[in-house]
């Protein structure tokens, strides 16, 4: 015999009696933060009208006064506790059915005040759609309880047939709200590993990118080792040596850059022969952003190409370019002014534009922007720089990027 529905059964029953209350879930109001904030206030006044309306019907029906107040509390109880406690609610309404029947006159469908009527219709709504099914089925049956015993034959059906309604819609509302919460949960976890995937992309070009710079100055080290002994005169036999040396471990260093190379290359993208561009292409990059319709400026007139590295120039180029194109996707029409400026150790790059005509998501927010801020952040910290970037005070964004390099290597 599988005991296991009989113990799921048991366990569900212990819940539903004395275990803890269920979770309130979203409040009901949350889309309307405004009636939100009068909720309370709105809440105790019908509360408090529901009391003496349940006292005065009570008191019709000829019940002494301090039993009419006791019915009343026990009434409004349930839809005090409602919000937060939807299990102790229940268990209040449960009771109140049970106690609060004498003296009703015999006219009445039932042996209950409208307002309990009405609100224990209420409380067993909004607890079927946030408890478990197997916590729903104790609910509804030992709901039914009353109606058997209390409420006359010729109404039973129809009271049964609207606690059954209710307990169908409810277990859909929760149900959709599962599935939801998994689909939200999902999602997020998607994006988490897509951002994840993005910035291992993002460090794997500029590692290709930095292969391409440092390996051609390998290999002029490893030349000009090579041909130092042919190229000078009276070179003495150990400094030869040294300088073929020096040779091997240049071409060493060159092979286990390719074998890091080829690593990082994925099988569907084939090598890349093209010249890496750098400061001395921004202008063509910036003509090509204005025939595309993004009115932009450049400011790059004090910047001497010749005396910025290479890896330097290149980081530089790419942060304007995905500057650029933040600006043309999230602030389309808007002025865009690019500022380069080399100074004796770094060289600062800012990107900078005005506020968008639309509504849209300025780059750079999570609304949209993609990756592009990762990106840049990424080659900044590649080469030991510092990345800002924010929404300026009239409303438009702008990213600013430190780029440090040693001034002999540049000179050199």
């Amino acid at each position: 015999m599988n005991r296991q529905p009989i113990a799921v059964a048991l366990r569900a029953l212990r819940q539903t009696l004395l275990g803890p209350d269920a979770p309130p879930g979203r409040p009901l109001l949350a889309r309307w933060p405004r009636l939100a904030r009068h909720a309370a206030p709105v809440g105790l006044l019908a509360a408090l009208g529901l009391f003496w309306i349940t006292v005065a019907v009570e008191s019709d029906w000829g019940l002494p006064t301090p039993i009419a107040v006791l019915f009343a509390a026990m009434t409004v109880a349930p839809l005090l506790a409602l919000p937060r406690r939807p299990l102790l609610a229940w268990r209040l309404t449960v009771l109140a059915l049970l106690v609060c029947t004498f003296n009703a006159p015999a006219d009445t469908p039932g042996p209950w005040t409208p307002p309990l009527a009405l609100g224990s219709i209420a409380v067993v709504a909004v607890v079927v759609a946030r408890v478990d099914r197997p916590v729903l089925v104790w609910v509804v049956a030992i709901t039914t309880v009353p109606v058997f015993t209390l409420v006359r034959a010729e109404n039973r059906a129809a009271v049964l047939a609207l606690l059954g309604a209710l307990a169908i819609v409810g277990d859909l509302i929760r149900r959709n709200r599962m599935s939801r919460r998994a689909l939200a949960e999902q999602t997020e976890l998607s994006e988490r590993e897509h951002e994840r995937r993005a910035v291992l992309e993002e460090r794997t070009r500029i590692a290709r990118e930095l292969h391409d710079v440092v390996a051609h100055h390998m290999s002029l080290i490893a030349v000009q080792a090579e041909t130092a002994p042919y190229r000078l005169t009276d070179v003495p036999a150990p400094v030869a040596a040294e300088f073929t040396a020096i040779a091997g471990s240049a071409r060493d260093a060159l092979t286990d850059m390719r074998r890091l190379l080829g690593v990082l290359r994925s099988e569907s993208t084939g090598p890349q022969t093209a010249p890496q561009p750098d400061l001395a292409d921004l202008e063509t990059m910036v003509e090509a952003a204005r025939r595309a319709g993004l009115p932009v400026t450049l400011d790059a007139e004090q910047v001497q190409v010749e005396r910025v590295p290479t890896p330097v120039g290149l980081a530089a180029y790419r942060i304007v370019q995905e500057g650029l194109a933040n600006a043309a996707r999230h602030a389309g029409g808007a002025a865009v002014r690019v500022t380069v400026r080399a100074g004796r150790s770094s060289l600062g790059v800012r990107v900078q534009n005005a506020p968008p005509d639309s509504t849209d998501a300025r780059p750079g927010t999570e609304a949209g922007a993609g990756h592009g801020l990762t990106g840049m952040r990424e080659r900044a910290v590649s080469l030991g720089g510092t990345f800002t970037a924010g929404t300026l005070p009239d409303g438009g964004y702008a990213v600013a990027v430190e780029l440090p390099y040693d001034v002999e290597d540049a000179d050199r």
